[in-house]
C-alpha cells in the first residue's frame, strides 16, 4: 500500500466527476423545450364564453343595423331632392331665359322628362341638366295632385312652367321598392318647393 507523504493528496481520489458537455447540452434542450411548449400551451375560449360573445354581437347587431340607412330610403330621399331641384331650376330657367318649359310626367311608364317650348312647339332642351336620370331604380310616382285635376295615378301629366315660373301648385308623392314614400309640393311663383318625408295630404 502506498501512502503519499504528509501533506500531499491524491488528487485522483478527491476530483469529482462533473457532467460532460453532452449532458449539459441534452439538459439545456431539455429546457428549452419545457420552456417554449409552457408558452404554446394557453387556455382556449370555453364553450360558455364563445355563446356569451356570440349573445353580445347578436344584441349589437340588433341594435347598430335598425340604424344604418337602407339603400331602399336612401334612393327614395335623393331621388325626392334630385326632383325638387330640377323644379326649382326649371323656374329659374323660364324667369331668367324668358322661355316656357314643360314637365312631362308619365305615370304608367313611370318616365319623366323636360322640354322647352319653342313657337308652340316641344322642343329637346339643350341645357345638359335635363338629360340626367332623376328617379332612382325602384322608385316611382305613386300619384299627382294639382288644382285643375285632382289627384291621379296614371296617364300623362303636363307641368308647364311659364316666363313667370310655375304656373300652378302640384304635390307629388313617390314611392319607394319597399313602400316608403316621399311627399313633394311646389308653389307657383315663387319657385318655393318642399320636401317632406312620407305620404302627406297638402292642400294648396
Amino acid at each position: 500500500m502506498r501512502i503519499s507523504a504528509p501533506g500531499t493528496y491524491n488528487s485522483k481520489r478527491f476530483v469529482e466527476q462533473g457532467p460532460t458537455s453532452a449532458e449539459c447540452g441534452e439538459k439545456r434542450e431539455e429546457r428549452g423545450l419545457l420552456i417554449s411548449n409552457s408558452e404554446f400551451e394557453s387556455p382556449g375560449f370555453t364553450l360558455i364564453e364563445m355563446v356569451v360573445i356570440i349573445v353580445i354581437l347578436s344584441m349589437v347587431a340588433i341594435i347598430v343595423l335598425p340604424l344604418l340607412p337602407s339603400t331602399d330610403s336612401a334612393n327614395l330621399r335623393n331621388s325626392a331632392r334630385r326632383l325638387s331641384t330640377v323644379i326649382r331650376y326649371l323656374g329659374d330657367q323660364s324667369v331668367t331665359t324668358k322661355s316656357p318649359y314643360r314637365m312631362k310626367i308619365d305615370l304608367t311608364d313611370n318616365l319623366l322628362v323636360v322640354k322647352k317650348i319653342v313657337n308652340g312647339e316641344e322642343t329637346a332642351p339643350d341645357d345638359p341638366f335635363f338629360s340626367r336620370k332623376f328617379l332612382a331604380d325602384g322608385v316611382s310616382i305613386e300619384d299627382i295632385e294639382t288644382p285643375r285635376l285632382g289627384k291621379t295615378g296614371e296617364g300623362i301629366i303636363n307641368v308647364d312652367f311659364g316666363v313667370a315660373g310655375l304656373g300652378e301648385f302640384i304635390a307629388i308623392h313617390l314611392q319607394g321598392a319597399k313602400g316608403g314614400h316621399f311627399t313633394l309640393t311646389a308653389f307657383p311663383y315663387g319657385g318655393k318647393v318642399k320636401v317632406q318625408e312620407g305620404y302627406q295630404e297638402i292642400t294648396p
